[in-house]
């Protein structure tokens, strides 16, 4: 009997232990699927924060510059936004593509170098240490034809690559493209992107064969690179210049900074391509909408959402 009686407890204990442990099984799945269920919503509100957020950021672009002939970093489209609630965060940042050299405008319509494109490419690789092969690389990158320039490269060697893949042969749409061009290392790449874009400021496409940039938001970097006449004195005098009042038209550069910029083609004061980087957040979930946008005829040109 008293075997019997130690069994039966035996067996309870052991019945009751799978129990607890099947109930806190369940809990535990309850509150994971609480917790992914959570997240999912929260993903999806910051999500749509940051959409939001993008929306608003192409409204106060169209306000500001629809009646203004100039654009710079003294506009209101310049400052970060940022706005919280109890729902969640917001933040906002808009740039200026226009202030950058158009990796594009290298090759031109007719399958040709741009030479004037190439010389400032080569301006802002002296001073990144870029060397001048590498451009030679991005033109046949970018051109339709098979016929490798000094140093460049086409689809022979790019099929001897491991794994191989084929040169472009058209218009760049992304910068990561330059980290599949021969030449173009990690490191290089990110020198070059607070510096370049695939937009151009003039025109509804990618096709636009020059470059144009606009002093009023552009980098010291871009200006030295434009002409080999701007010295760093002189780019430093365009950034003091334009914090005081931005240039309204070509002519004051001539004025208020040299008289040579009469002679140089190419310079503007109101750029036209924008990227919008708007974040939300809601708790521990976090969604970024990064657009592209041409304020002339308020056209995306890119979204992306991560």
């Amino acid at each position: 009997m008293k075997g019997e009686k130690g069994f039966a407890l035996v067996l309870t204990l052991v019945v009751t232990a799978l129990m607890v442990a099947a109930a806190v099984e369940l809990i535990h799945q309850v509150y994971v699927d609480t917790s992914l269920s959570r997240s999912f919503r929260d993903g999806q509100q910051a999500s749509l924060l940051a959409e939001s957020g993008a929306d608003g950021g192409r409204s106060l672009l169209q306000m500001v510059t629809s009646g203004q002939s100039y654009t710079s970093l003294s506009d209101k489209w310049a400052v970060p936004f940022k706005q919280e609630d109890e729902t969640g965060r917001i933040e906002i940042t808009i740039t200026e593509e226009s202030a950058k050299i158009n990796l594009n405008a290298l090759v031109q319509a007719d399958n040709s170098v741009n030479q004037g494109t190439m010389t400032i490419l080569k301006g802002l690789g002296a001073q990144l240490q870029i060397p001048d092969s590498a451009w030679n690389a991005l033109a046949d990158w970018i051109d339709t034809d098979d016929l490798p320039l000094p140093g460049g490269a086409e689809n022979s060697y790019y099929k001897t690559l491991n794994p191989p893949y084929s040169a472009h042969n058209g218009r760049m749409t992304t910068l990561n493209e330059l980290s599949l061009v021969k030449g173009f290392t990690p490191d290089m790449v990110a020198r070059l992107g607070p510096f370049v874009t695939v937009y151009a400021n003039q025109g509804s496409s990618l096709v636009a064969q020059t470059v144009t940039v606009n002093v009023n938001t552009a980098p010291k970097e871009v200006l030295m690179a434009f002409d080999p006449r701007i010295s760093a004195g002189m780019a430093e005098q365009i950034l003091e210049q334009r914090q005081l009042a931005p240039f309204k038209t070509i002519g004051e550069l001539s004025s208020r900074v040299n008289p040579l910029f009469t002679s140089i083609t190419g310079l503007t004061c109101q750029g036209t391509v924008f990227r919008i980087t708007a974040r939300g957040f809601v708790k521990d979930a976090a969604r970024t909408v990064e657009a592209v946008v041409r304020t002339t005829g308020n056209a995306i040109l890119s979204w992306q959402e991560f």
